[in-house]
């Protein structure tokens, strides 16, 4: 392989978010965890956390050495992989300048992104329509700064990325929830409380009365779209892209479409750039996610109106969000020019990722039941199948009948999606994110996983979370129903062709700047 995607990475000790930041897991989340103190029995004697995993290790050896690791973060939205070459590349080459001043973006930028669009997405861009600032999050807080006042409602589709509620209350605004719909009648059995999604072909989809109900409320008038969408993964396709955009002409509202995660792409999926389909649209865009330069901090707003234009333009000097940093613009150019070969590749890396997690699920987590991912690198998990609302000691594991067949043994439940993640990290070090993150009422029974790291470090987790879950003498079964034609023990829906491999935590007063990925 080119890219060594199986390579460790040490990453702790380097003022990380996702390694180094366990001090500021959120209030009641896994309270008095200590990497230190908490190595999973069995882990080798004597491990320091300041210990460097070799470089090309073999595969055995890799895995050995990620079985010590106290902790293993598939939470926050980055990876664990290195950039791509020509972007260190192009770092260095300006690192060797010895003055980092204040930086004018100049026009072989704004000749990247344009050709990148009009390359890989047939989306033809004009230089006037961009705006740079300094990330997805400050543009999409400076758009609804533009384009709403406050106490008007941002409509969003449920559950969604956390920062779409920050942002949206942040700014004086509401949030409008349509809640998409899943058929989880389809897997195991489950409180009658959370079956509340009708049926429609096994992934998630808009609820269109909902949708048009709240666009055709008079208060509502931005609609915040991600695209793809964190944390389902789903990827729209242009008929869903184009019913949104109708819904929301014929009652005035905008669309503002977070495009953070459009080049990673799963097999038989196909990302589709809303400003290709309403020209009316506010398009936010990085290759932070795609490309992992998440902290070099880089963003283009893209709108075709001159007014609405002059608008963000004034939002994003009143939010002080206009000056870059001199590596980003290096960054971004590399990106686009000369990293096409890198993204492809890891896009297959993260589908075999994602087989993977798949296959495993279905041999050892028969309680969990594994969302299609088209799109992104975050797997969107149905696991309400451990967790009971009602009836316990809140923040306690308990131990309740199986609704496994006859004969299999008692299965551990916890009272929340917040406990169970709770207890995975404090008992494993494995660090998952509760799906009410994502939406207090329709994240519940989910978890959200980043699977964008190394695979032996994916499967270390795996059978930590395995150990932990699902009793030793508890059969496996299929977690999700699997069509004819998908990868065989898979758990859930891959094409045929594919490649081998409490409450809230959003709260309502939720400041800008918080740790929300």
């Amino acid at each position: 392989m080119k890219y060594d995607f199986d390579k460790i990475i040490d990453r702790r000790g380097t003022g990380c978010v996702k390694w180094d930041s366990l001090s500021t897991v959120p209030s009641g989340f896994a309270a008095g965890f200590s990497p230190a103190s908490t190595v999973p029995s069995g882990s080798a004697a004597g491990f320091s956390p300041a210990s460097t995993v070799p470089s090309g290790s073999a595969a055995g050896t890799a895995s050995q050495a990620v079985s010590s690791l106290p902790l293993i973060p598939l939470w926050v939205a980055d990876m664990d992989f290195a950039v791509a070459p020509a972007i260190q590349e192009a770092i260095k080459r300006r690192a060797q300048h010895p003055v980092f001043g204040y930086t004018h973006v100049q026009d072989d930028y704004y000749e990247a992104v344009i050709s990148w669009f009009q390359r890989r997405h047939q989306w033809h861009i004009q230089r006037e329509w961009i705006l740079y600032t300094t990330g997805v999050v400050p543009a999409m807080s400076v758009a609804i700064k533009a384009l709403t006042m406050p106490g008007e409602k941002v409509l969003i589709l449920s559950p969604d990325y956390n920062c779409f509620f920050s942002s949206i209350r942040n700014n004086g605004c509401e949030v409008a929830e349509s809640v998409l719909r899943f058929p989880r009648d389809n897997g195991p059995q489950v409180d009658s409380r959370l079956s509340r999604f009708p049926r429609d072909n096994n992934r998630f989809s808009i609820d269109w009365p909902s949708f048009e109900s709240l666009c055709a409320d008079e208060k509502t008038t931005v609609f915040l779209l991600c695209n793809p969408h964190n944390p389902t993964g789903r990827v729209w396709t242009r008929e869903e892209l184009q019913h949104m955009a109708d819904i929301c002409h014929q009652h005035h509202v905008r669309i503002v479409s977070d495009e953070i995660h459009c080049e990673l792409i799963m097999p038989g999926h196909t990302f589709v750039p809303m400003g290709t389909v309403d020209p009316d649209a506010i398009i936010l865009n990085s290759p932070s996610k795609s490309f992992n330069i998440a902290g070099l901090q880089m963003a283009n707003i893209i709108c075709q109106d001159a007014e609405t234009r002059r608008r963000l333009d004034r939002a994003i000097n009143i939010n002080e969000v206009c000056d870059v940093n001199p590596f980003a613009p290096e960054a971004v150019k590399a990106a686009y020019n000369d990293s096409e070969e890198w993204i492809d590749a890891l896009n297959l890396y993260i589908w075999d990722n994602y087989t993977v997690l798949c296959d495993f699920v279905a041999q050892h987590l028969p309680q969990w039941r594994v969302m299609p991912m088209e799109g992104t690198y975050l797997v969107w998990v149905d696991v309400s199948a451990v967790i009971v609302p009602s009836g316990f000691a809140a923040g306690s594991p308990s131990t309740v009948p199986s609704s496994s067949p006859a004969g299999s043994p008692a299965t551990v439940r916890f009272d929340s999606v917040e406990t169970y993640c709770s207890h995975l990290l404090q008992q494993t070090g494995v660090w998952l994110n509760p799906g009410t993150m994502y939406g207090p009422v329709s994240g519940e029974g989910y978890v959200r996983i980043n699977i964008a790291c190394p695979r032996p470090l994916l499967m270390e987790a795996l059978q930590r979370i395995a150990q932990l879950t699902v009793p030793s003498d508890s059969p496996a079964g299929p977690s999700c129903t699997v069509p004819s034609g998908s990868v065989a023990g898979s758990s859930c829906t891959v094409p045929r062709d594919s490649v081998a491999g409490s409450s809230s935590t959003v709260p309502s007063d939720s400041v800008a700047g918080s740790n929300n990925h």
